[in-house]
């Protein structure tokens, strides 16, 4: 029998230090497992962080299908998407370890993407299969967006 999936749920407001670094709650990276993880750029204003055994999982699956396509011939003609594809894998994530206290650093590249300059605000946000790391801004836009949204949502995924 297949272990109960614990979904990551709740909302926490962090401030960035003079390092740029967050402190993490418990409660939100407790579901991420032990051991290393990692830290992607998912849009403009937000990072998610990941248990780095369920990233590297996905990554290898979805590499090694676009590795076979290229040795098949499947994509002559679509150099150009492999690069761009490229391009983004190599510049997407990077492995983080969070310090003794909890704090994880956001390293160079993506504290520009987060769009969040050192003594400002982060929010944490759990969504379910990782830890988000949002622009306070870029998340309450995405919120007007999205919540109205939320039970045709649920009740897609619950049926």
């Amino acid at each position: 029998m297949a272990a109960k999936a614990e979904l990551i749920l709740g909302e926490h407001l962090r401030t960035l230090d003079e390092r740029f670094r967050v402190t993490l709650p418990e409660s939100l990276v407790s579901g991420l497992g032990k051991g290393p993880l990692v830290l992607a750029k998912e849009r403009p204003g937000c990072l998610s962080l990941w248990s780095a055994a369920v990233w590297q999982q996905s990554l290898d699956r979805g590499t090694d299908l676009v590795r076979a396509k290229i040795d098949a011939g499947r994509l002559q003609g679509k150099l150009h998407q492999v690069q761009a594809l490229g391009r983004l894998l190599s510049t997407r994530h990077a492995r983080v370890d969070p310090d003794a206290k909890s704090r994880l650093l956001i390293p160079e590249g993506f504290r520009e993407f987060l769009q969040v300059e050192a003594g400002g605000q982060v929010l944490l946000v759990g969504a379910a299969v990782c830890v988000e790391l949002w622009n306070p801004q870029t998340w309450r836009t995405y919120l007007e967006r999205a919540m109205p949204r939320f039970r045709k949502l649920f009740d897609r995924l619950t049926r």
